[in-house]
């Protein structure tokens, strides 16, 4: 552990929601292992394929998905067989009430030492905020595209939550875009903060039981060119939790 931890678990306790600028990302991330591999991890956003459950007819969200399991028993976080990724109406009103079933994240992102990092630094994170508890956790690679014609809709369920305790959101990277601003909001929809993620590792942490987000859509700054916004968000949910 070094010293960004224990406040990044005080700022969530205190406020909900934590946003770390990439030095301190790397930094916090290295504290638990090594991102020798960022480069072939980032590229494994590529020709990911389309999201086809948008309910808004949207072609402009590409996606893959994983799910891990943690015993608080157990060190090693283990990979658990393709499973598809569901939401109540309550959480999404858009795309939710539905089993939705992702392409796979491939085996070697998973095995990937970036990944391993990633899920080391999230769970020591979030297990001394919740200690002892058993996780489900949700892998999500996202890519946004927007074009001259089409805005790209990170959140096109607008302001939310996810239906789970914790939520980490990494930037992977921004080609060519604009906007992207996520807001955190508390009860009655007031805003707590705002925050764009801009550099990769760039991250957000949120408790998902004290506060909803939703990011704004992006356009591309040059619109004769690709523009896209990637970013991976691992979600932690209590297994056994009412």
């Amino acid at each position: 552990m070094n010293a960004i931890e224990p406040i990044l678990s005080d700022t969530l306790r205190d406020d909900g929601f934590a946003f770390l600028h990439a030095g301190e990302s790397r930094a916090w991330l290295e504290s638990s292992g090594g991102l020798g591999d960022w480069k072939d991890f980032a590229a494994s956003w590529d020709g990911m394929p389309l999201d086809t459950y948008m309910a808004d007819g949207g072609k402009y969200r590409r996606r893959r998905h994983a799910v891990f399991k943690a015993t608080a028993t157990d060190a090693e976080m283990v990979r658990q067989p393709d499973q598809p990724h569901f939401q109540t109406l309550n959480y999404n009103a858009l795309n939710g009430g539905v089993e939705r079933w992702f392409e796979p994240m491939t085996a070697a992102v998973a095995a990937s030492d970036t990944l391993g990092t990633i899920l080391a630094a999230t769970r020591e994170l979030f297990d001394s905020l919740a200690p002892g508890a058993d996780w489900h956790i949700e892998l999500h690679q996202f890519r946004i595209e927007a074009n001259a014609s089409t805005l790209g809709q990170p959140t096109p369920e607008g302001t939310h939550r996810d239906g789970v305790d914790f939520v980490l959101v990494l930037l992977i990277s921004r080609e060519n875009i604009a906007s992207g601003t996520t807001t955190i909001h508390g009860s009655e929809h007031a805003e707590l903060g705002s925050f764009t993620l801009t550099e990769p590792l760039d991250a957000a942490l949120v408790d998902d039981h004290r506060v909803s987000h939703g990011v704004t859509a992006v356009q591309p700054l040059d619109p004769h060119h690709p523009a896209h916004r990637d970013v991976l968000v691992v979600t932690y949910r209590r297994l056994g939790a009412a």
